[in-house]
């Protein structure tokens, strides 16, 4: 099992990738949604998200445990559930994509409005809550900025 929950963890090794894998997995996601995701009914979208963000906390939990951390900075599954969340029914098209990316990387190591409270939460609910709730923010931002400028 814990062979698994790495795998699921680490989103099938990137979070293994000695450099930035946080922003390699947000960065996998981005050009999964631009040329593919955002193709899929919003449905059923959510529907790929709520699976993802479900086997995030029960696997991110237990290669946590196995590692003897709260957090590691090897799992990846929560990048990939904010990432998505970020992205959730923006135009692929390059700007407000590209828009998402950078705001959501920037804003999931600044952690703001009370984002990092939601680490306190317990095991697997901790690692994803915080990359769930910057995903929300960035979305929402996204969107306004997608009415404000006619962008």
């Amino acid at each position: 099992m814990i062979k698994l929950a790495k795998l699921i963890s680490t989103f099938f090794g990137l979070g293994l990738f000695p450099l930035a894998p946080g922003t390699l997995a947000s960065l996998m996601v981005t050009a999964l949604y631009k040329y593919y995701l955002h193709r899929l009914h919003w449905w059923l979208y959510l529907m790929v998200l709520l699976v993802i963000i479900a086997a995030g906390v029960y696997f991110s939990t237990i290669y946590a445990r196995s590692l003897n951390l709260k957090d590691p900075g090897k799992v990846v599954i929560d990048e990939v559930a904010g990432q998505m969340l970020a992205l959730f029914l923006v135009r692929p098209d390059w700007g407000p994509v590209a828009a998402a990316f950078i705001l959501f990387r920037f804003l999931d190591i600044l952690k703001p409005m009370g984002v990092k409270k939601l680490e306190n939460l317990s095991e697997g609910w901790g690692i994803m809550a915080d990359d769930l709730g910057t995903g929300l923010v960035v979305n929402l931002l996204i969107h306004a900025a997608i009415i404000v400028f006619k962008w």
